[in-house]
């Protein structure tokens, strides 16, 4: 059994797929290619916004969205306490300083209240300036995003959306990527919608905000290429990968369907056993991942070897906060207690759209087994 299996995602796309391939390379049209252009305006138009701009990662569509918002040196940047380091670490690498907010206890989701207590303690305490905040939507499950733009309203604070894991998701009747004052996405393979390596996007209605997203993914290109105006990145998608993304987009809102089934079925079967996440009020989740949490951490390693010994993969998403990061033991303080039980306690499940019901069947028969012993 497959953690995701993506191979038979392939299967469906393999024939349209390789010969598009094939054609890319035999014209030798690996960079600008017009697949890049189409994409673009496809997945703008799938979000609801005026602009997207591609680009080489996730991780990249971040540092572009900092660099934008000419966010560096002295600034403080919000962020979950559970979640990724690339969520982060391109504002460190731009001299920005980050500040780690305990998640809910239900959603796992960065805490409005916490927040604004954070925000408010920075700009009390004088050593940084409040400048943004990035909301993650964890495992796909949207944040509270129109709770933290009130919040960064009232603080004059950025919204970024860190919508990595929730391309696909809804909130309030909108896409996830809609919100905040900018939003990013991945696309790397294992993401809702993947490509077959690295690349991602940012989402604007900004045009000026636009302009600047493409002179600083082309190494802070002006009016031409080697008229440099500003400090950029090396930063874009090839063509091959914008292909890839555009024949998954064709079967993408009928594996959004396939995936709400998944879950509600686990969903069904956990409820009354484990602590499922919930997802806010008026949001629908793309699932890009699916966790169970255990009442402690020594049910939840039993679990994974009963799992294991039957080959049935799991994974855990994440195993510690970013407080408990070396890279950050130096600036990191406050009560991550949420954070902290999530960690300890969650295992992710086998999740994709092509998981068969005998599959699914199989996981579920076997986690209730390793309860009972």
């Amino acid at each position: 059994m497959e953690f995701n299996d993506l191979k038979r995602q392939y299967q469906i796309l393999k024939e349209d797929l390789d010969e598009h391939i094939a054609e890319i390379m035999a014209e030798a049209r690996f960079l600008n290619g017009e697949e890049i252009k189409k994409l673009e305006e496809r997945l703008a138009d799938y979000i609801g916004v005026k602009y997207c701009v591609s680009c080489g990662s996730g991780t990249d569509a971040l540092m572009l969205s900092f660099l934008a918002y000419g966010i560096g040196k002295g600034d403080a940047v919000f962020c979950p306490d559970m979640t990724y380091i690339a969520s982060v670490d391109p504002a460190c690498i731009i001299g920005s300083t980050p500040v780690f907010v305990d998640i809910d206890s239900d959603t796992y989701n960065i805490d409005p209240e916490k927040l604004e207590e954070a925000i408010i303690k920075v700009k009390e305490e004088g050593k940084l300036r409040a400048r943004a905040v990035v909301a993650v939507d964890f495992l796909g499950n949207p944040a509270k995003l129109d709770k933290l733009m009130d919040i960064c309203e009232r603080h004059d604070l950025i919204l970024i959306e860190d919508a990595a894991q929730s391309f696909g998701s809804t909130y309030l009747g909108k896409k996830c990527g809609a919100f905040g004052h900018i939003s990013c996405t991945s696309f790397f393979p294992t993401k809702p919608l993947g490509c077959y390596g690295d690349a991602g996007a940012v989402f604007t209605n900004d045009e000026k905000v636009k302009k600047l997203l493409e002179s600083y993914k082309a190494h802070g290109r002006g009016k031409e290429k080697y008229d440099n105006i500003r400090i950029g990145i090396g930063s874009r998608i090839n063509t091959i990968q914008a292909a890839v993304l555009l024949h998954k987009l064709d079967l993408f809102e009928d594996e959004l369907i396939k995936r709400k089934n998944i879950a509600k079925k686990y969903d069904d079967a956990f409820k009354d056993i484990f602590k499922i996440q919930k997802l806010e009020a008026d949001a629908e989740s793309a699932y890009a991942q699916y966790a169970i949490l255990t009442e402690n951490t020594q049910q939840r390693d039993f679990i994974i070897e009963s799992l294991k010994e039957k080959d049935i993969p799991t994974m855990v998403y994440y195993p510690k906060g970013m407080h408990k990061m070396k890279v950050f033991e130096d600036i990191s303080q406050g009560d991550f207690t949420n954070s902290d039980r999530y960690a300890n306690c969650n295992i992710c499940l086998p999740f994709s759209p092509y998981l068969t019901e005998e599959e699914l069947d199989t996981v579920i028969r076997a986690i209730k087994e390793a309860v009972k012993k």
